[in-house]
């Protein structure tokens, strides 16, 4: 394949997908982003997108077009555990603020914003087969949006397709840190309920959240285990304002509020897959997964989609061998999401917090700063390494 027509393909043009293909053409290189959606579409979301994510938004010159949509910045975390509640701003100076766009608003965004960047998008296109040669992948086979099949060849094939990920089923990656789905989670937008805080609720085998989104609606999200699915799947909105009753005072306001959507739920598994290999690599829900409990997913994306950007880089422009360039990809990716992995999954148990969590929290209501950094763990500002970190929680509890 001396001379294929693109450098790059991506398979997906979503949170991952659309940027890192925008990314890569911007910096020159011939890329070709396909996607079995059409846009604008919507998909099962929470789309809560942390500082760190606007703070890439804002790198990349598209922050401003997502507030424009209407959708309102988000300023502060509240924390609810029942006996004990804290609130803090979970961002930085520079990006002080989180958002929670609906996906038909940001997914056209990005994509809108790969076109202006040089890619060529084809929506529509379902990928059949991802085509290989001498071991390495080496293009993709599909039907474009008027069913003709069409093989396209790149240098590199890039999965940004999810879980289900068409790529990574055909290169069979390597799969850790893996474990079953922890919760099940259902969601809709309400009106009337009026918030201008991200708000989460911890009980013991339940747990919501709050945030407000575009139209004057507030997304609320509720769950419980795994191993519940099948017992509340007849009456999911029973059982999530039997939850909310575990609030009193969130019961009440959402007892004013109206519902204005169908409920949408899902549940989904936990891994990190080998991100890369000859000729293609995963980036995005494609390449790791963990529970949305903490709302990390497109945050993870976005910031996916830069490092990869990064690494593609360095090996197309003939800096760094392939190897060594997409295995810093996978070290930096592993480095930053891991311990926000491990922390996701002890959130996802539903268990009531620990001794020493009760003790940390109790601590530091009532200052501050602390309570800062309490949200600036839970929006991914601070990693939890550096957040438990025992000079720093000495620091936190000091008088």
């Amino acid at each position: 394949m001396t001379d294929p027509r693109f450098d790059v393909i991506v398979v997906g043009a979503r949170c991952a997908g659309a940027p890192l293909a925008m990314l890569l053409a911007r910096r020159g290189y011939r890329t070709l982003l396909v996607d079995r959606a059409t846009f604008p579409s919507d998909t099962v979301s929470t789309h809560v997108i942390h500082p760190p994510g606007a703070a890439a938004l804002q790198r990349w010159g598209l922050l401003d077009e997502v507030a424009a949509t209407g959708c309102p910045p988000v300023g502060r975390y509240s924390f609810d555990f029942g006996p004990i509640s804290l609130a803090g701003a979970p961002g930085t100076p520079e990006s002080p603020y989180a958002y929670a766009p609906r996906r038909t608003l940001l997914d056209k965004i990005l994509v809108d914003a790969a076109v202006a960047a040089g890619v060529e998008v084809r929506e529509g296109f379902s990928v059949d087969e991802v085509l290989f040669s001498d071991g390495a992948v080496s293009g993709i086979r599909g039907r474009d949006q008027g069913g003709a099949t069409v093989e396209e060849r790149a240098r590199v094939v890039v999965g940004a397709d999810g879980r289900n990920s068409v790529v990574a089923k055909a290169v069979q990656p390597a799969v850790y840190e893996e474990h079953p789905p922890l919760t099940v989670g259902y969601y809709g937008y309400w009106s009337n309920l009026p918030t201008d805080t991200f708000e989460a609720y911890s009980r013991p085998g339940r747990g919501w959240a709050v945030c407000p989104t575009n139209d004057d609606l507030t997304l609320v999200i509720g769950g419980w285990p795994h191993a519940e699915l099948a017992e509340h799947r007849d009456d999911v909105e029973g059982t999530l304002r039997k939850t909310f009753e575990l609030s009193p005072a969130f019961a009440e306001r959402i007892r004013g509020a109206k519902l204005e959507s169908r409920l949408a739920g899902t549940s989904v598994p936990n891994y990190f897959r080998a991100p890369y290999g000859p000729g293609w690599a995963l980036v995005g829900d494609a390449g790791y997964n963990r529970d949305f409990i903490t709302a990390q997913g497109i945050t993870d994306a976005f910031l996916d989609a830069e490092n990869l950007a990064q690494a593609l880089d360095e090996t197309l422009a003939g800096t760094t061998p392939y190897e060594e360039a997409l295995a810093g990809y996978q070290k930096r990716r592993d480095t930053r999401a891991m311990p926000v992995y491990q922390m996701t999954l002890g959130i996802a148990s539903l268990q009531p917090p620990d001794e020493q969590m009760v003790q940390l929290v109790s601590a530091i209501i009532g200052n501050q700063d602390a309570m800062d950094a309490f949200a600036r763990l839970n929006s991914g500002v601070t990693s939890p390494a550096e957040f438990f970190a025992p000079e720093n929680l000495g620091r936190l509890v000091a008088p």
